[in-house]
């Protein structure tokens, strides 16, 4: 049987089948690995291998910049300290000099690229389960550019492996481990 289109519909709506991928996607970047089915994974791939040819174009491409911050002052307890002013408590501020990486055009193009496709992650530490407090973002577009491009500067894509690790048990899918070379 030929198969027309360019891509594997995965038995869902163009909606689920988007949502899936960047889902799948977004775990891979983040956790380094994932297990699925040989169909999903090899869409997966196709996907997560641009995004980080996209990081390795464009990791190297920005700017230092010394900027002045206004940073709240913060007392033993890491609380803001505050100071009464004309009747009201007003937190104390202290101007600091800080380096930031400013991103050049082509490089926050490509970061809004990835944004596009990346589900935003809230990282909770285990012993908080389920609570709100000490979470924190991910931003994984950082994450390409500073732990995962540099370490593909020298490859010429090829970026994913697909192991093969057998048949599942209930429907008899093929499962494989996608997983960051």
């Amino acid at each position: 049987m030929a198969k027309y289109g360019k891509y594997r519909k995965l038995g869902r709506t163009s909606s689920q089948r988007k949502a899936l991928l960047r889902n799948q996607v977004t775990n891979l970047l983040y956790h380094g690995k994932i297990v699925t089915t040989e169909a999903k994974a090899k869409e997966v791939r196709k996907i997560a291998e641009k995004l980080i040819a996209l990081g390795v174009r464009e990791y190297q491409n920005f700017e230092t910049v010394t900027v002045t911050a206004k940073v709240p002052r913060k007392d033993v307890d890491g609380k803001r300290v505050k100071e009464v002013v004309d009747g009201k408590k007003k937190t104390v501020y202290d101007e600091v000099q800080k380096e930031i990486k400013k991103d050049l055009p082509s490089r926050l193009h490509a970061r809004h690229q990835m944004v596009k496709v990346l589900y935003p992650i809230t990282e909770v530490p285990k012993e908080n389960a389920g609570k709100k407090r000490n979470t924190k973002k991910v931003n994984l577009p950082n994450k390409i550019f500073d732990e995962i491009a540099p370490k593909y500067a020298e490859r010429n894509g090829g970026y994913t492996r697909i192991v093969k690790i057998g048949q599942r048990k209930g429907d008899g899918a093929m499962e494989v481990l996608l997983e960051l070379v």
